[in-house]
C-alpha cells in the first residue's frame, strides 16, 4: 500500500459504532486482516492504524531507551488508550467511549486519509479546522514542509 486516500463522512450510533467506508475497505492490503489499532492523534482526533502499519510503529517504540524520561513521556502519551480494534460482521469499528471523549465525538465524524492511517475528526470540529486556514497559510505551510531541507522539491 503506498497510502491511503479520500476523505469520508460517517455517523456513530448510540454505542460508537461506525461503518467503516468502502472507499478505504479498499484500499487496506488484505494483510491487515480485519484489525485495526486506534489511538489518541497528535491534534484533537484520533488514529486509525491498520494492523500491519501499526506493527512496525509498535516495534520501533519498543526499542527506545526507557532509561530517556522523553521516551518514557513519549510512550506514555502515544499508547495511552491505544487499543486494538476488529471488524464486526455488519463492517463497523466500534471507539472506545474514552477515546470518543478525547477527539470530542458525538454522531457526525469525517474519515480522512493520512497517509498509511485513517484519521477519525468531528465533523465540526474538521470544518472548523479548514474554515480557520487560508489559502495563503497552506502555500506558506507547503513551501515550508516541501522544500526544507534536503527533502526533494516535489514540484506542487
Amino acid at each position: 500500500m503506498t497510502g491511503f486516500l479520500g476523505e469520508y463522512e460517517a455517523t456513530l450510533d448510540a454505542k460508537g459504532r461506525f461503518l467503516l467506508p468502502a472507499g478505504f475497505k479498499r484500499q487496506i492490503a488484505e494483510s491487515a486482516g480485519n484489525q485495526f489499532v486506534l489511538n489518541r492523534g497528535f491534534e484533537k482526533c484520533l488514529t486509525l492504524y491498520p494492523m500491519n502499519e501499526w506493527q512496525p510503529i509498535q516495534e520501533k517504540i519498543g526499542k527506545l531507551n526507557d532509561f530517556d524520561p522523553k521516551v518514557r513521556e513519549f510512550r506514555r502519551y502515544f499508547l495511552n488508550g491505544a487499543t486494538i480494534l476488529e471488524l464486526d460482521s455488519a463492517g463497523r469499528l466500534n471507539i472506545p467511549k474514552n477515546l470518543m471523549a478525547h477527539a470530542g465525538l458525538d454522531k457526525d465524524i469525517v474519515l480522512t486519509a493520512a497517509n498509511n492511517k485513517i484519521e477519525i475528526w468531528d465533523k465540526t470540529k474538521y470544518q472548523e479546522f479548514f474554515d480557520n486556514f487560508s489559502p495563503d497559510a497552506f502555500s506558506n505551510l507547503a513551501q515550508q514542509v516541501m522544500t526544507a531541507g534536503d527533502g526533494p522539491n516535489l514540484g506542487l
